[in-house]
């Protein structure tokens, strides 16, 4: 059963809208937007939060790709360019302004293995970010922890696994919180003063015992 999805559609040509939308409509998906004016697209898409987005090439290319660049800087979703002919050059451009895929025409089935494919791709694509920036957090929380702890790397990273195994939280949370208490006490210790670095997974200090005191 195909899941039902909510759409967005954008193209300069108010006709090729309409037959894109019966198209969709007639998958079984439901068409929230409707848009022409670049103005009004992005604010559209903010608010309606579409699970897919089409963007159909109409008269001008340049207002397409406008209507594509805004969509882009708004939606969570992935945008998919609609053509009735193949067009390289725009296709690349479409490309860099974020578009996550391309059709040509609008026929039913290929629409709908369009919409299937780069759904799956787009997820893909997050999830692969998401790794890249858990790696990330990690190797951050490591570097802290060898200026810290003056160790090693592969000690730094044995402090971060015995700490999750020992509390029970996931590995990610272990190291976002040493991430967290040392930008924390890197931007609240007056100048000069010096604190006791809390562990893997503990807050930070109220106070140093080494900071002056009234």
């Amino acid at each position: 059963m195909i899941e039902r999805l909510r759409v967005l559609i954008a193209n300069e040509r108010r006709d090729r809208l309409d037959v894109l939308a019966r198209v969709i409509a007639g998958l079984g998906h439901e068409v929230i937007a409707r848009e022409v004016e670049v103005e009004r697209v992005g604010p559209v898409t903010a608010s309606e939060r579409p699970d897919v987005a089409f963007v159909g090439l109409g008269l001008s290319s340049a207002h397409a790709l406008e209507l594509i660049s805004r969509i882009v800087h708004e939606a969570a979703c992935p945008v998919i360019a609609v053509l009735t002919a193949s067009n390289p050059a725009y296709i690349r451009e479409a490309a860099r302004r974020g578009v996550f895929s391309y059709i040509l025409h609008d026929e039913p089935e290929e629409l709908q293995s369009a919409i299937d494919i780069t759904l799956q791709r787009f997820t893909e694509y997050h999830n692969l970010q998401g790794a890249f920036g858990r790696r990330a957090v990690i190797e951050q929380a490591k570097g802290i922890l060898m200026g810290r702890h003056a160790t090693t790397p592969e000690k730094a990273f044995t402090m971060l696994s015995e700490e999750s195994q020992h509390t029970g939280r996931r590995l990610i949370d272990i190291a976002e919180a040493v991430v967290a208490s040392h930008l924390l006490l890197a931007t609240t210790l007056p100048p000069g003063s010096t604190a006791r670095q809390p562990g893997p997974g503990t807050e930070p200090p109220e106070h140093s015992e080494d900071a002056p005191r009234e």
